[in-house]
């Protein structure tokens, strides 16, 4: 007999889920966000959080109610090589290539770099860094306690710090919003949706799934109707936090500006307004808040990426997948921020429209019997329309690489594919491919049912 799961284990998942999801670049890209959108707030508010909110909420959706035992059995659905291609890359993206060092830079760069002598910078990274994954390292080991850890310590200290400096921003406005700048002026919704990528809660939904539905297995609950209803509960308490949190930190950043000014990136600007508010206690603050929402978040990734390549390799120990993950993460961390967010851009627009396309045919697969052609179609001519939205990142980032091959298609696709120019060219392409993939004779064949029961 199945057992019942009370509110609070819900609230309990629905909080780690949150922890694990709600790192410095969920705070750090709101506030930034409200001062650029200024008076054009709610529209490009909305389109971040269709992003930030909606798709990650859907990708843990896909992973609950597919009965996929995580995202290899998911991405098999295109082809059992792509499942295992996809859900490596993704995983070293999310993971020790960018994520995980961006959890230890970040409230270094934000909380203890100002304060430090620019020659001793590189120095110090490396001792913080290094004391930072230790603790990873320690908290990540046993994967039955990051529930406790993050649902029931780091998340709730978290949060009361938090909105101590949410709360009176509120209660004591900085000012009025400000005139909208750059893009935000005339493609505020859009602009706003692409910023929902740098989060890469999207992509870690799909990542977190596994995690999440090992949680639910540990109250008792075996039954796959059974662990989709305790993920959609869990998801929606995750994601209603998220929200609130999301509008609240966006509304401190749009009214700002007339009080602190504009800054370069939202880290800045989170050390202003707790200066404003706090005065030199601001910085303790905001240390604490960039610290706590750092370490729950690594864990949370280096946990994930653990199982998954122990899974993947299973003569490697859990353990050591750990170890080895925070060895790179803190080797990459030392690279600095900067170089982090240059190659980590390319990478997520390479990413972030197969895993939407993925995760959307997993949710409408009823529509078309699950059928394996209407995937590989739909996926392919996706992945023909992102590996060239990644090459435009890049060049932007390092102008040396220069493909002619590669300019001459995207040229191609800037005269002639809808909506390329706003960096949603993937969606028509996507779409034509499923009805290719639907009609076509092989369709005709059901989809070999080779994902587990779980």
């Amino acid at each position: 007999m199945q057992q019942k799961i009370s509110f609070s284990t819900y609230a309990l998942i629905g909080t780690m889920l949150f922890g694990m999801y709600f790192g410095a670049g969920n705070l750090i890209f709101p506030i930034q966000l409200g001062q650029l959108a200024g008076t054009n707030f709610w529209t490009a508010l909305i389109g971040f959080l269709v992003t930030a909110i909606g798709l990650p909420f859907l990708g843990i959706l896909a992973i609950g109610l597919s009965g996929s035992s995580g995202l290899r059995d998911l991405a098999s659905r295109v082809h059992p090589i792509f499942g295992v291609g996809f859900a490596t890359v993704l995983y070293l993206t999310i993971g020790p290539f960018f994520a995980i060092p961006r959890t230890a830079t970040v409230p270094f760069v934000v909380g203890f770099e100002p304060y430090i002598d620019s020659g001793q910078t590189a120095l110090w990274l490396g001792v913080f860094s290094f004391a930072f994954f230790a603790i990873v390292y320690f908290f990540s080991l046993h994967p039955a306690k990051v529930m406790d850890y993050i649902g029931k310590y780091l998340t709730p200290a978290f949060l009361v710090f938090l909105f101590l400096l949410i709360g009176i921003s509120v209660m004591k406005p900085m000012g009025s919003f400000g005139g909208p700048s750059g893009e935000y002026a005339n493609l505020a919704f859009i602009t706003g949706f692409k910023e929902g990528y740098n989060t890469m809660d999207a992509l870690a939904s799909l990542a977190f799934g596994i995690v999440v539905i090992n949680a639910i297995k540990r109250q008792g609950i075996t039954s796959r109707k059974e662990i989709a209803r305790a993920t959609l509960k869990s998801g929606i308490f995750a994601m209603s936090l998220m929200m609130l949190i999301y509008g609240l930190i966006t509304y401190m950043g749009a009214s700002s500006v007339s009080a602190i000014g504009t800054f370069e990136n939202g880290g800045q600007i989170f050390s202003a307004v707790a200066e404003h508010y706090f005065g030199p206690f601001g910085a303790i603050l905001l240390a604490i808040i960039i610290v706590l929402a750092c370490l729950k978040t690594s864990i949370g990734l280096i946990t994930a990426c653990s199982e998954f390549f122990h899974d993947l390799l299973p003569k490697v120990s859990y353990q050591r997948f750990v170890l080895l993950l925070c060895i790179v993460s803190f080797t990459v961390a030392n690279f600095g921020l900067n170089n982090i967010i240059q190659f980590a851009v390319p990478a997520l627009m390479f990413l972030y429209p197969l895993a939407i396309i993925l995760i959307l045919l997993t949710l409408l697969s009823p529509l078309f019997k699950n059928k394996q052609s209407v995937y590989t179609a739909s996926i392919s001519m996706t992945f023909i329309v992102s590996v060239f939205d990644g090459y435009n990142a890049l060049v932007a980032n390092l102008p040396n690489i220069n493909f002619s091959l590669f300019n001459n298609i995207t040229s191609l696709y800037m005269n002639y594919l809808p909506l390329y120019d706003v960096g949603l060219g993937w969606i028509i392409p996507a779409f034509l491919g499923a009805v290719v993939g639907y009609i076509s004779p092989k369709a005709l064949l059901p989809m070999k049912r080779y994902q587990k029961e779980l």
